[in-house]
């Protein structure tokens, strides 16, 4: 069945912004005494940050004040953000631009909150780049639950069935699973485990890779 839209995560998909949070959140969880492992912020990654949270809450006990730790987070990616904003990932530009000449409907379906989603994108000039922006604080429940991506679908005005995401997550892979949507991984900082990547239609090394493979099958139709 031809695809009619492209759905795209945000961090890590589209942007290198995964660095820049794993050092806030990890020296916001120094400051409150509960240092953030390697292996734990894997865990956290494609989450929200109520379900990023609650993971720390569950790792660390009751000792971990939820609310201490989201103000100094807050104050820790502040200062991150602004001193740089994440790069673009390479192949970005020229997938955007492809779909663009193929009339292809595009949203984004990220896991961050709207007011930082909106700074990040319209910062590198890609927020009108999007027909739709679904974001984590506008569902009930964030990846690994599909909510996000049914919500982009259903502002698209296309069935999950005729859509394709671009995820980097385990959570977010998972999530588009459970939509009902075509995933293809671009693997980021850490690698779908095998079971997660049975979920997918496809793995690429980059953007540059999906573009070529999208040419193959949009030019097939």
């Amino acid at each position: 069945m031809p695809i009619r839209a492209v759905i795209f995560d945000m961090d890590g998909l589209m942007l290198d912004a995964e660095p820049i949070y794993k050092i806030a959140w990890q020296r916001a969880a120094v400051e409150c005494g509960h240092p953030i492992s390697e292996e734990l912020y894997f865990d956290l990654i494609g989450r929200s940050r109520v379900d990023g949270e609650d993971i720390l809450l569950g790792a660390f006990g009751p000792d971990f004040s939820v609310e201490v730790f989201r103000a100094a987070c807050g104050r820790c990616e502040a200062a991150a953000f602004a001193e740089e904003l994440p790069a673009k990932k390479p192949g970005l530009d020229d997938l955007l631009a492809f779909l663009d000449s193929h009339g292809m409907p595009k949203a984004v379906a990220t896991s961050t909150e709207r007011a930082q989603a909106a700074a990040q994108l319209g910062g590198l000039g890609l927020w009108d780049r999007f027909n739709v922006i679904a974001t984590g604080d506008e569902v009930a429940n964030g990846k690994p639950a599909p909510d996000l991506f049914l919500l982009a679908a259903r502002r698209l005005g296309i069935e999950p069935s005729r859509c394709l995401v671009l995820e980097d997550s385990e959570a977010g892979v998972v999530a588009a699973h459970g939509a009902g949507i075509e995933v293809w991984v671009v693997p980021d900082l850490k690698p779908p485990s095998p079971a997660v990547e049975e979920l997918t239609q496809g793995r690429f090394a980059s953007l540059a890779a999906v573009e070529k493979e999208l040419r193959r099958l949009l030019t097939a139709f």
